[in-house]
Formats: C-alpha cells, sequence, structure tokens
C-alpha cells in the first residue's frame, strides 16, 4: 500500500475513535433520563484492496483499509422487556384494586366525623330502650329519630360508593384517551423509525427510545402482547386483538349507559352501527375490549391492567339487594366487583331493617284488626297501618326498598307518638316491643350467596366491615408482592439496558487511546512522506 494510501487507514482510525467517543459522551449524558436504553458501538472492517490472486498462495494476498463504524445498536433483553411489561401491567392491576378497597374502608370508617357503625348502635339501643319500656313517648321518639339516623347516613354511605363509581368512571374515560394516544404515537414512531433505518446504516435510537417507553406505560393499562415485524415496526396487540399496525392504530371508543353514565370502551373497526326506534347507535356485541365475566386469574394472565381493573371495580351499574337474590347473576355479575359487591351488600343491610320494622308494625296491627275489625291501633283515620320507613314512589312492594328509594314517613317523623304501643283496650303492646328487639338479634342474615355463616343485623355490619378488611389485606399483600416482582424484573433489566459510569468511563479511556493510536500513526506516515519527498527533493 502507498504511504497515500495509508493514510486512509489512519484517518479510519480517527473518525472510529471519535463516533465511539461521542456514542460513550451521550450515553453519560443520559444516563439519569427515564426510558434511555444504553448505546453500543460496533465495528467493522473496511473492504480490502487485493493485491494479488496467485494460485500457489495459500490465500490471497488482501491490504485493508482500515476500520468501519458499522452501527450504534441498543443493548436490550426481550425477554426481560416482555415480562417487565407483564409484571408491571398486573401490579397495576392489583395496585387499583387495593385502592378501591382502601376508599370504601375510609368512607365507612369515617362519614363527616361519624362512623356509620353509630348509626347501627343507636338504633339497637333506641330499641333496646323502647323494649323496656314501649308506652314511653320519649322512647318512641328516639327510636323514630334513630331511624331517620339510620336511613339518612346509609344514603350517605351508598352515595359516597356511588360517586366513586363515577370517579372511577372518568378515570377510565380518561385511560381510554391516553391509550389511543400512544397507539397513534407509536404508529408514528414506527413511520419515523422506518425512514431513518431505510438505508440500513443510520439507526433511530432515541426515537427507539421514546417508542420502548410509550410500551412500558402502556403495558401498565392493559394486556398487551408485542411482535417486530420484517421493516422493524412494533404491532401491538391488546387483550389478544389488533390495536397498533405498522403505519397506523385501531381506535377505542367508549359507549355510555343512558341510566348510570358508566363508559364501556369497545373497538370502533368491530361494532356495527343500528338504528333503534329511530335513533342510530352501537351493537358492540364481539367488540367490547375485555370479557369481565372471565373467571380473574394469575395462571390465564386475567389479572393484568389498570384499565380492566377499574372497569371492575366499578361495575355497570348500582348495585342493589335485588342483585344477591340469583347465586348466578350475583357470581357472573356482582362478585368480582368490588364496590357492586359492597353495594349490594350493604342495600340489603337497609332494606332488611327497614323492611322488618315496617313488618313487625304491619303484623302488630293486623293481630289486633283480626281481634276487632274496627281496631284503629297503628293505623291512620284512613284504616292505612303506619309505617316508620316509606319509598319515594310510593310503592309498598318490598323489592322496591332500596336505600337510594327509601324515605322517613313524614307523619310518623312530626308525631312519633302515633306509635303509641297501647293498644284499644290501652294495654301496652309489649310483644311488638320484644319483636322489635327480636328482629335485630335473630340470626337469618347471610352477606351474599356464598357466604353460608348467618349473622343478625348488630353482626352483619361488622361482618361487612371484616370482608372489606380481609378483602384489602390479601390485596394489600398480593400489591406488596408484586411490586417486589416488579422492582426485581426492572432491576434486572436496568442490568441489561442501563448505564454504568463505571463502564462508560472505561471505553471512554479505551476510545480515547484508540484515537490517540491513530493520531500518531498519521503522524509517522506523515514523517515519512514529508522524509521522502525532503530526500527526493535534494
Amino acid at each position: 500500500m502507498s504511504l497515500f494510501g495509508s493514510l486512509y487507514v489512519g484517518v479510519s482510525g480517527l473518525q472510529m475513535g471519535q463516533n465511539a467517543l461521542n456514542t460513550t459522551a451521550h450515553n453519560m449524558s443520559n444516563m439519569d433520563t427515564i426510558g434511555y436504553t444504553r448505546q453500543q458501538v460496533q465495528q467493522g472492517t473496511r473492504i480490502y484492496n487485493t493485491i494479488s490472486t496467485s494460485a500457489s498462495a495459500v490465500s490471497y494476498q488482501q491490504i485493508g483499509l482500515g476500520v468501519n463504524y458499522s452501527q450504534v445498536k441498543q443493548v436490550r433483553d426481550y425477554f426481560l422487556d416482555k415480562t417487565y411489561r407483564r409484571e408491571s401491567g398486573r401490579s397495576a392491576f392489583y395496585d387499583v384494586s387495593l385502592s378501591a378497597v382502601e376508599e370504601i374502608e375510609d368512607l365507612f370508617q369515617e362519614l363527616q366525623g361519624e362512623a356509620f357503625a353509630e348509626s347501627i348502635e343507636n338504633l339497637w339501643a333506641s330499641v333496646q330502650e323502647l323494649a323496656k319500656d314501649p308506652g314511653n313517648s320519649v322512647n318512641q321518639g328516639v327510636f323514630v329519630q334513630r331511624c331517620n339516623e339510620f336511613l339518612t347516613r346509609g344514603q350517605a354511605v351508598y352515595a359516597g360508593l356511588s360517586e366513586y363509581q363515577d370517579n372511577l368512571n372518568f378515570k377510565i374515560s380518561q385511560q381510554v384517551k391516553t391509550i389511543n394516544a400512544y397507539g397513534e404515537r407509536i404508529a408514528e414512531l414506527n413511520k419515523e423509525i422506518l425512514k431513518i433505518e431505510s438505508g440500513k446504516v443510520e439507526k433511530a435510537n432515541d426515537l427507539r427510545d421514546e417508542r420502548n417507553q410509550l410500551i412500558d406505560e402502556l403495558s401498565a393499562m392493559a394486556n398487551i402482547d408485542c411482535r417486530t415485524d420484517f421493516d422493524g415496526n412494533i404491532l401491538i396487540k391488546i387483550e389478544g386483538k389488533d390495536f397498533v399496525k405498522s403505519d397506523s392504530a385501531n381506535q377505542i371508543e367508549l359507549l355510555q349507559d343512558e341510566t348510570t353514565g358508566f363508559y364501556t370502551p369497545y373497538w370502533k373497526q368491530l361494532a356495527k352501527k343500528v338504528t333503534v326506534g329511530g335513533k342510530e347507535t352501537v351493537d358492540i356485541k364481539g367488540a367490547q375490549l375485555f370479557n369481565l365475566e372471565q373467571e380473574i386469574s394469575t395462571a390465564t394472565n386475567t389479572d393484568i391492567g389498570a384499565l380492566k381493573s377499574m372497569l371492575l371495580a366499578r361495575g355497570d351499574r348500582r348495585a342493589t339487594h335485588e342483585d344477591l337474590k340469583d347465586p348466578k347473576v350475583y357470581d357472573r355479575e356482582i362478585s368480582q366487583s368490588i364496590v357492586m359487591n359492597i353495594q349490594a351488600e350493604f342495600d340489603q343491610l337497609i332494606h332488611d331493617v327497614t323492611t322488618g320494622i315496617n313488618d313487625v308494625l304491619k303484623k302488630a296491627a293486623e293481630a289486633e284488626t283480626a281481634i276487632n275489625p274496627d281496631s284503629t291501633y297503628m293505623r291512620d283515620a284512613d284504616g292505612n297501618i303506619y309505617t316508620v320507613f316509606n319509598t319515594k314512589t310510593d310503592s309498598t312492594d318490598p323489592d322496591d326498598f332500596t336505600v337510594n328509594n327509601l324515605i322517613i314517613n313524614g307523619v310518623i317523623k312530626q308525631s312519633p307518638s302515633l306509635l303509641s304501643f297501647k293498644k284499644d283496650d290501652k294495654v301496652v303492646d309489649q310483644a311488638t316491643a320484644d319483636a322489635l328487639k327480636d328482629l335485630f338479634t335473630e340470626e337469618t342474615h347471610t352477606l351474599n350467596p356464598n357466604v353460608k355463616t348467618t349473622t343478625n343485623f348488630i353482626n352483619y355490619y361488622n361482618n361487612l366491615i371484616s370482608q372489606v378488611a380481609n378483602t384489602g389485606d390479601v390485596l394489600y399483600g398480593i400489591s406488596e408482592n408484586q411490586q417486589i416482582t416488579v422492582d426485581n424484573t426492572a432491576a434486572a433489566r436496568e442490568q441489561v439496558l442501563g448505564v454504568s459510569s463505571d463502564e462508560e468511563l472505561s471505553n471512554m479511556i479505551m476510545f480515547q487511546n484508540a484515537y490517540n493510536a491513530a493520531s500518531r500513526y498519521i503522524n509517522v506516515i506523515s514523517e515519512l512522506m514529508e522524509h521522502i519527498i525532503n530526500t527526493l527533493g535534494s
């Protein structure tokens, strides 16, 4: 090789050293950047000049033209990425569930400074005092007052549960918007990266970092599956359905229920437009984003993603005691929703207490009428039986006695003494007062169809709170363990893609020495050339 040709070898070394130093500096400056992936220089050889192809030689005689700066690649581990994203989604799922339980616990334990348990205790105390002296007008007034307090606080608790459902509903709509935005941006990045890397030389590593960070965040929201096509595009599926394609993303739409206002996310491309009653709407059967009737299980990976957890926690309606009657309906639609389950069990308590008190008074009036058809005991001037609780719709159907549809009888509230507990013969009706007392102590109630242990009104609420606490304790344990798994996986992944200052400083010294060596090589060639020229010139 000529001396002039040898300069190319030195120049290639300088270029390689400079580019490698730039890459190392880029790594160092982004050491604390979230989502940054360590970049690694790949070196190669330039083409060889063949000076002899003699058949007698062992190999061709060739002269190399130096080192080649092949590419700067990202250092990532596919399996660690996949594991991290799956476990991150599972962690987000249980974090949302735990937050829902904690919200419910706060709601029950503290209601404007007074726990709801006090209203039950106060009502039970008033029943006991009434049983001691049923004819006492003070005891009658306190009893009605405590009934009003019980209903008022019960409605406040149920309203709090409903408000939390609405908050979850808003978060669901916001998260769907975020998922759509991420999908569109990932599709855009696919196109930008393909455009830059189409020359097969330059790598759009910073854009790849942005894309990977979006995928990481997306994995916490839903159960995703990623793969890379031949052109390097990231293709993403959510719950097995196509979301991000090579250069576009399918949209997730929200269908709002006219009664509850609750949103149901569905795939726009899978839904059908239909006309019902002259009004155009959409049929989302088969287009729902999630199948919420699936059993939640880690083994089947159905416990992944914050969005699914929010939908399950919120439920699809305001649950009442009616939802506890059919075990199949309960298991399919209620049991997996934390909020709906508590709503139904709580409404059952209110329903059973209010209808139970009314039934005791009704039986007392009917028993006296059976003896004396003209009896006015526990009846108004029109012969109607007095009730402590009525419905807002004036319905007498016990099924309509739900917490949101109940009111205190205004007449009894104003004049509690109308519940005189004195029969037509002026004898105090001790039996009815005792029946009210027995109503609270009879162990004939269960929280839900899956609970076989019976309890009374006094302990029903305590059992409900214990159930919430136990659920919260279990979820807390799962959430804590899951976070440990995520942290360990993240640490293992960081060992691969994270920037190590010690390693980069070592690389910087190595590339600096390589740069200096190339520089000295060029200086030697330059001196040789100068010597030859001067010698020949003289």
